[in-house]
């Protein structure tokens, strides 16, 4: 039987309409796995599977991780969707990265595992997209011609079914035919995962090239006293109330043997870290980098202050709360928000949180800081000058309203600037900073750095040994440089001691009686409710106070002191406040 002409548009247009029919449906399939992807699991790795919408003859399978993305195309007989495969590290996996003798091939799933999470994968992700079809298909029928009343009800049925078989088992057969050995074509790699990959050998011996570096620094300190013991000052050279070591910007690496060396070397009393002791907010991360388990090795106070790294959200606490079970730890603001006024050795100590977190958007931060120092301010109206203000942020740092030193990290580069100690990184920026490619597609990392801050008996600071150096991951540890502070031109030599001064009182009133501060002086942390910065605390109403658990060093001896260098400008004060 022939057909004329409008029976054969008529059949055209049913074609259009059943292939357009099919069309939706796998796009609501391909919705469905993404509104509710499928979620599989090894023994340490957990792994989230969508499909990708558009279609293509090279498909890409996608794993995004937040070091770097993986991409392996392959190439297709057919069309196929590509694979979005978010994998990630199971909380579990942090107890068998802190064990001792743990290898790469204990990390690896098995071929089992990875056999029957493919499997899993499938299942769920065939499930979801049928079922996607399928209510996309019902919702579509009525509106056709087909489903209406004058069609019979077994043909409304018919299409339904056609249509879905049709849309899964093209998929199907697509991805089946796809992703396969025999079908690959390249695999890239971005970011960190990049880096590494181009040059995997630098990462062999990381481990022994990192003991390794604890003689060298030791040298190096060794080379440091023997100038200053050489070159200092006389009027430099009085008895030591306190050493304190500032460090900042850890991001996750764990060289705390390096830093039980320099407290062993220098007499240090004390650790301050200025923050961003992990990268991504997470504890699993600290915990898997044994970062706790270091710090209370030290066997001294680690002063700590949050960095912008050191949470996922802007009211997470997890790491702080942390934090407070480490024996030797203080929190200079807890979690609740309270802050310590920490007395150590007679030096008043204070300083607060980073309000930003892992993720924000980095825009305008010094507005960001601002509520944070104001309710600092605030806090702190009545109480007496601190000889030592912690902040993060140079931008939160500099909106403090009165204290003698401020101290602070964030930009991994060591600076002066008057009164404001910039830390530099302990860690040359951490295991992320270390694999930024630079022109030269060689590993770099930014320069080691440390500080050591003296204070003498009159409670104020008499000197800065600056540290800098670098390499360590590539096994090349280089010396960069040493410097040597007077810390009159930090802290102005006619500053009557913080501690003695009354609430508000000028910085260079020459008839207030000086303190004195020594290695006898008891240590003690007085808790200071916080406050919004439109409040004010009752100088009548004392804050409550409470004996530190902290262990303290009292050792007499202390290294020789230390010479001045004369390459920064003068130290600026105006009444303890510091102008950015």
């Amino acid at each position: 039987m022939r057909l004329d002409g409008q029976a054969w548009a008529r059949r055209a247009r049913l074609l259009v309409r059943w292939i357009l029919f099919v069309l939706a449906c796998y796009l609501g399939g391909v919705a469905a796995t993404n509104l509710a992807p499928t979620v599989v699991e090894t023994a340490n790795y957990r792994a989230v599977v969508r499909l990708e919408v558009l279609p293509l003859s090279t498909p890409t399978l996608h794993s995004p991780t937040i070091v770097g993305d993986v991409d392996v195309a392959f190439s297709s007989p057919l069309l196929a969707p590509g694979l979005d495969v978010a994998v990630s590290v199971r909380e579990e996996i942090t107890s068998l990265l802190t064990a001792q003798n743990v290898t790469v091939q204990e990390l690896q799933p098995t071929d089992a595992e990875l056999g029957q999470a493919m499997k899993e994968a499938a299942i769920g992700v065939s499930l979801r997209f049928v079922l996607g079809a399928l209510i996309v298909a019902v919702a579509l029928s009525g509106s056709l011609h087909y489903g209406r009343r004058r069609r019979p009800r077994g043909a409304h049925l018919t299409l339904i079914a056609s249509a879905v078989t049709a849309t899964c088992a093209l998929t199907a057969v697509g991805i089946a035919s796809t992703y396969q050995p025999s079908r690959f074509l390249a695999l890239t790699t971005t970011g960190v995962l990049g880096t590494v990959q181009r040059n995997a050998g630098m990462l062999e011996g990381v481990e022994a090239r990192a003991a390794q570096v604890t003689p060298y620094l030791r040298n190096l300190l060794a080379v440091s006293q023997a100038l200053q013991e050489k070159f200092v000052p006389a009027e430099l050279n009085q008895p030591v109330a306190a050493r304190i070591l500032l460090v900042s910007d850890i991001h996750g690496t764990n060289q705390y043997s390096l830093m039980r060396t320099i407290i062993e070397q220098e007499g240090i009393d004390a650790v301050i870290d200025t923050g961003d002791l992990i990268n991504f907010g997470r504890v699993p991360e600290a915990q898997a980098a044994g970062l706790f388990s270091g710090i209370k090795s030290l066997g001294v106070p680690y002063i700590f202050v949050s960095g912008n790294h050191d949470a996922a959200s802007p009211t997470d606490t997890d790491l702080l709360d942390r934090l407070a079970a480490v024996p030797n730890v203080v929190l200079l603001q807890r979690p609740n928000g309270d802050y310590t006024e920490y007395s150590f050795h007679g030096l008043q100590i204070t300083g607060f949180n980073d309000p930003r977190w892992f993720g924000d958007d980095n825009e305008d931060p010094t507005a960001k800081e601002r509520p944070a120092a104001n309710a600092y301010n605030a806090s702190m109206k009545d109480q007496p000058v601190s000889d030592l203000v912690v902040a993060h942020e140079p931008y939160a740092v500099t909106q403090v309203a009165k204290g003698d030193v401020l101290i602070n990290g964030h930009i991994h580069t060591a600076a002066l600037d008057g009164n404001r100690i910039q830390v530099g990184t302990f860690t040359g920026g951490g295991f992320v900073s270390h694999f930024t490619e630079g022109e030269d597609a060689e590993l770099t990392g930014q320069p080691y750095a440390f500080d050591v801050a003296t204070f003498g008996q009159q409670c104020q600071l008499t000197q800065l040994t600056r540290y800098s150096y670098r390499n360590l991951l590539e096994g090349r540890p280089a010396y960069d440089s040493i410097q040597v502070i007077n810390g009159s031109r930090i802290e102005a030599a006619q500053a009557a001691p913080a501690a003695a001064r009354q609430p508000g009182e000028p910085a260079s009133n020459p008839e207030v009686t000086p303190r004195t501060c020594s290695r006898l002086e008891p240590t003690a942390a007085k808790i200071i409710p916080q406050v919004s910065d439109n409040e004010s605390v009752g100088a009548d109403t004392p804050s409550p106070s409470q004996p530190s658990p902290i262990p303290t060093r009292t050792q007499p001896s202390t290294p020789a002191g230390e010479p001045s260098i004369p390459t920064l400008g003068p130290a600026t004060r105006t009444s303890g406040t510091t102008t950015p």
